[in-house]
């Protein structure tokens, strides 16, 4: 082989293996489950805005949103787990003391 064709075959190499690393992040990206909507909201800490009892306002990344507490009264400037969510309505648990 000369020169120019070794040169050709590492560059042929160089983009198969670069297609194939493509290939691997593309299936790799639609495998994972997406982290929006609803489900992204369980678990996070939102902060009690209007007392809740058990109904009120919560805030959480820059929206008020109207929240339901699971641990009865909660007042404002307390944080708050997001439990689940219904509709537009937050369901909400005291957040425990560290």
């Amino acid at each position: 082989m000369t020169v120019l064709g070794l040169w050709m075959l590492a560059l042929l190499i160089i983009l198969a293996g670069l297609i194939v690393l493509v290939i691997i992040l593309v299936v790799r990206t639609y495998r994972r489950q997406a982290t929006t909507g609803k489900e992204d909201l369980r678990g996070k800490i939102a902060v009690v805005k209007e007392t809740l009892d058990p109904e009120g306002l919560v805030f959480y990344q820059g929206d008020l949103w109207t929240a339901l507490s699971n641990s009865g009264r909660i007042e404002s400037g307390e944080e708050v787990i997001i439990t689940e969510v219904k509709g537009l309505k937050l369901l909400v648990m005291k957040k425990a003391k560290e």
